[in-house]
């Protein structure tokens, strides 16, 4: 009677526990849903009416903005060369893009450029398309140098912020490994994976993915093909459908250089190669990295669901892969690897400068909220940084800008966040 009382009492504990993570995370969505309501009551309308097809950076406005542009040129080893300024960068999401973003952001500020920023909030209205009516102070007819915050990418829309000379970039990455970070990081925010049981949720989701996936649910397109939406595709087409190779193809000839979450440090040789930029203007420190034991280690079993559900995300990826290597080739294997290595050797000799510890920390260890990154629902696997004490005055303010998260990079240029602030009060409060 015993046993059978206790097995009736955990039973009853998990089910009381079960009960209430589902109306934190029902409560969680119905708070994100009136979020959203408050940011359209407070922007302008999406719609892609005549006015916003006309609105386009006329090549007067070109040249203003670029007189007002001082880079000095750079020597090269195949002689000078002018640095570029005008740059769009498409913002994937778990692709170590964040990183990239920390680079763009130090850059631009340093020069003066013009950036296209996100109001109330540190996307572009994410997972609508992109609009230019999303951009911060945004009036028909600017300009901007760079473009560089999460959005779901429309050429043409993007197109009419940015002079013609404008370089396009992006970050790819393999997509068995973007999967499961998505999976682990956005979850709590997918209702869709509420209803899985057990530990190991993403094992039980790619072992029947159609038992628990619904194109037309409530983000369910963080889990599948996420690199082909984020682009503006559509991320459920069928494996043999030909439009997905006209969709690569059409990328391929929109963006100038692809680069790599696996081969970061090759990607920023060949960046500072495309963009006649300074090892000094690619040094970086790793940002919203998790830590280890959050990763979910997949058998070959898994690995290969997971390409199968992925399969345009997988088809996109192997595709830049080999025009990737293809450039590595032309720029010099020994010379990349000379490069590499240099850029190691800078990266090594920031972090004695500027980080405690030797490395990145759990976020409850790290002391100034400035360096604290933004966490996923329910839990805070992001690491982030400490910034040493007495640092040298000289090299204080770089440091501080190289350990400086998105939200708090995108606050001091002077975007408000006020959406952002308000729906993280909301889910740590709620998830407490």
């Amino acid at each position: 009677m015993q046993d059978n009382a206790s097995v009736l009492t955990m039973s009853g504990l998990k089910g009381n526990k079960c009960s209430s993570v589902v109306r934190r995370l029902i409560l969680l969505v119905l708070l994100t849903n009136i979020l959203l309501v408050l940011y359209c009551l407070t922007n302008p309308r999406q719609g892609n009416n005549s006015s916003s097809r006309r609105a386009t950076c006329p090549l007067s406005a070109a040249q203003l903005l670029q007189k007002n542009v001082s880079v000095p040129p750079q020597s090269t080893k195949s002689g000078e060369c002018s640095p570029k300024v005008n740059i769009m960068f498409m913002k994937t999401h778990k692709t170590a893009s964040s990183t990239v973003l920390n680079i763009l952001f130090r850059f631009g500020e340093k020069h003066k450029l013009k950036f296209a920023l996100p109001k109330g909030r540190n996307d572009f209205f994410y997972p609508s398309p992109f609009r230019c009516s999303q951009v911060k102070d945004y009036r028909l007819g600017d300009c901007f140098n760079i473009v560089c915050n999460h959005m779901r990418f429309d050429h043409q829309e993007v197109a009419k912020l940015l002079p013609a000379d404008a370089v396009y970039i992006t970050i790819l990455r393999d997509p068995v490994a973007l999967f499961e970070s998505a999976f682990h990081y956005y979850h709590r925010a997918v209702p869709l994976t509420w209803r899985i049981d057990g530990e190991d949720k993403l094992a039980r989701f790619l072992n029947s993915p159609q038992s628990f996936y619904s194109a037309n649910a409530f983000n369910s397109f963080y889990l599948k093909n996420l690199l082909f939406f984020d682009f503006g595709l559509d991320n459920h087409l069928e494996a043999d459908d030909p439009r997905i190779a006209r969709d690569i193809n059409d990328l391929s000839k929109r963006f100038h250089l692809v680069l790599f979450a696996e081969y970061f440090e090759e990607s920023l040789i060949l960046l500072k190669d495309t963009l006649c930029w300074t090892t000094e203007d690619i040094l970086y420190f790793k940002l919203n990295a998790r830590r280890s034991s959050s990763v979910s280690r997949l058998t070959p079993e898994l690995r290969a669901k997971a390409l199968q559900w992925n399969e345009a995300d997988w088809r996109l990826y192997q595709h830049f892969n080999v025009t990737f290597w293809a450039r590595v080739e032309a720029y010099g294997r020994e010379r990349m690897k000379r490069e590499v290595n240099e850029l190691r050797r800078r990266n090594s000799e920031m972090m004695e400068i500027c980080i405690e510890e030797g490395g990145a920390v759990e976020a409850q260890k790290i002391q100034d909220r400035r360096f604290l990154p933004w966490q996923p629902i329910g839990e805070s696997s992001i690491l982030g940084y400490n910034m040493k004490k007495n640092i040298d005055p000289k090299f204080r303010t770089i440091c501080e800008k190289m350990l400086t998260p998105e939200i708090q990079y995108l606050s001091s240029l002077g975007v408000s966040l006020w959406l952002t602030r308000l729906w993280g009060w909301l889910k740590d409060a709620v998830w407490i």
